[in-house]
């Protein structure tokens, strides 16, 4: 049978290997995100009036190691309770092995909000302000992690017969959606640009907490789209109807919660 489908080379995960220790690309995808996120944001303060007197670069330096903290943590708890609880019940001692896999977006993101609480309180700022700089940094990471899910051939899509299906390596001959890319697209790109153009045309910045909301309802929304075209987690399966996922599940709140947040920034801005 004729396929258009792209029979996609092998990638080693092992991106650089130094004697005893391997660099993985999904290692080299947080570095990026974070590095690439923190010199962004400081292209924006540096450019919005109103947070050159509530944020300042030096406060972007110090919150990196928090949201650091708040993303490793956040995301491995995050993958035990929402993913594979069962498992890390009869093996805990295997949840502080990271470097195996299993990392949550939802568990970091609650991870970060968490971690940015915590230090702006410690050092009287502005929560939402904080929370809002934060949000047009993360799809910056969102699309690093998943061209480095595409790479490590995870997270795969449904089979398919569209123009644009693959076929992965080591996996069964079966053409399927390039699900990693959709999420690089809309989790990624889509939404930085979304936030990118609010920030610089409307100024949301300047009204602290919409942008945080914006990215919650967006972000849930493009995560539910995906997982549409994406095959679930193997040992989970599907939860509902043979439609609903776990992604779907814990993004929905993400959409209520963003709404919520929204109206009442909105009211509280004027």
């Amino acid at each position: 049978m004729f396929t258009t489908a792209i029979l996609l080379p092998y990638i080693d995960p092992v991106a650089l290997r130094l004697g005893p220790f391997n660099i993985h690309w999904y290692g080299i995808s947080y570095l990026l995100g974070i590095l690439l996120g923190w010199h962004y944001l400081k292209y924006i303060c540096l450019r919005t009036e109103k947070y050159k007197s509530q944020i300042n670069t030096s406060d972007l330096s110090d919150i990196i190691p928090w949201v650091v903290i708040g993303i490793l943590l956040g995301g491995r708890l995050g993958y035990v309770f929402f993913y594979n609880i069962d498992y890390f019940i009869h093996y805990p001692f295997d949840i502080i092995k990271i470097w195996t896999g299993g990392m949550s977006f939802h568990g970091g993101l609650l991870g970060v909000i968490i971690a940015v609480y915590y230090f702006t309180k410690k050092n009287h700022k502005n929560f939402y302000a904080m929370m809002d700089l934060i949000a047009i940094a993360v799809p910056i990471g969102l699309f690093f992690g998943r061209i480095s899910n595409f790479i490590n051939t995870e997270l795969i899509g449904k089979s398919s017969n569209v123009l644009w299906a693959v076929i992965y390596p080591n996996e069964q001959l079966i053409a399927r959606h390039p699900s990693q890319i959709y999420e690089a697209i809309l989790e990624g790109l889509l939404l930085f640009f979304i936030l990118f153009y609010l920030t610089k045309k409307y100024l949301f910045l300047a009204k602290t907490g919409i942008l945080s909301a914006i990215f919650l309802i967006l972000y849930g929304l493009f995560r539910i789209i995906c997982e549409f075209y994406r095959l679930p987690d193997e040992h989970i399966g599907y939860l509902i109807n043979d439609k609903i996922t776990m992604g779907m599940i814990i993004s929905f709140p993400m959409i209520l919660f963003g709404l919520a947040i929204l109206i009442n920034r909105i009211n509280k801005n004027g």
